[in-house]
């Protein structure tokens, strides 16, 4: 994977250049999860869920998801799995928003499969469709999202005009410490990356997640991530008027992020943090 470092996209044009290189690498690397249509809906038929046991223990500190979720929304909902997979928990209804075209066909073609209540928008999160404001008794992102933002105030606004009054935020997602170490490692080396202020463009896909697409990874489509510190994402979401309910620091991992790293090096730093915030009454 070719690693370059970036500056923080410092302006609103910026930042839109930025997701859109990233729908063009998404398109590309979709072609996995297009290879994976008929396995999720065997998946989905059959009651298997994607969502992570630790996002199900913080949600059911709210009861059973049936007796409060109408409508979840899920951010950067990819092909639609850990969407779907919320009307297993007992959601009514779910919406998913996607910048890939092809992860929203995708996703549109499971629900036919399945008849099951959901509705898929294509496009930038930041540009989520404004007839869904306060609609949402769930909103739901997390497992691999957030980098992909690079304007994470804008993206707690979305959040926060989604949310109906009282409804919640469930985030599940990589601890910004594990970028401070290598992944190709088998000791705990560090990395070398700013927490602070890190922003990189890169090529290519690990092949723990999707892997080479069949060419070197310099032939792949440039993307561009950001590492958003704990803080940053609490304050974002305090200062959209959210109330954060629950915040969590995991062992847990929800892919193999360190594929070579022994275990004993592997329990000292967490993997995953999670957040609930809710929306004030």
């Amino acid at each position: 994977m070719e690693l370059r470092g970036e500056k923080i996209a410092g302006t609103a044009d910026e930042v839109r250049f930025r997701h859109q290189k990233n729908r063009v690498a998404w398109n590309e690397a979709t072609q996995s999860y297009t290879e994976e249509n008929e396995e999720r809906v065997r998946r989905l038929r059959t009651g298997q869920s994607s969502v992570h046991p630790v996002e199900r223990r913080n949600l059911e500190r709210f009861g059973a998801l049936s007796q409060w979720c109408n409508r979840a929304i899920h951010l950067q909902c990819a092909s639609g799995y850990d969407t779907l997979s919320l009307i297993l928990e007992g959601a009514r209804e779910v919406v998913g928003i996607d910048i890939s075209e092809i992860h929203i066909n995708n996703a549109r073609w499971t629900t036919e499969q399945l008849q099951m209540p959901a509705q898929w928008f294509c496009c930038d999160v930041l540009d989520t469709p404004v007839e869904l404001n306060e609609t949402a008794d769930l909103v739901y992102t997390g497992q691999g999202a957030i980098c992909w933002i690079h304007d994470i105030d804008a993206w707690a606004n979305v959040v926060a005009r989604l949310l109906r009054k009282g409804g919640i935020l469930s985030l599940l997602d990589d601890h910004p410490v594990s970028w401070l170490f290598s992944q190709e490692s088998e000791r705990l080396e560090a990395s070398g990356l700013n927490y602070f202020a890190h922003a990189e463009a890169n090529q290519g896909w690990s092949d723990q997640y999707i892997g080479d697409l069949g060419k070197p990874a310099v032939q792949h489509a440039i993307k561009y991530e950001r590492l958003w510190t704990i803080a940053d994402v609490f304050q974002a979401l305090v200062k959209a008027g959210l109330v954060i309910e629950h915040l969590g620091e995991h062992p847990d991992e929800y892919w193999s992020g360190f594929p070579k790293l022994n275990d004993q090096d592997k329990s000292k730093i967490p993997m995953t943090f999670s957040l609930v915030a809710r929306k004030p009454e």
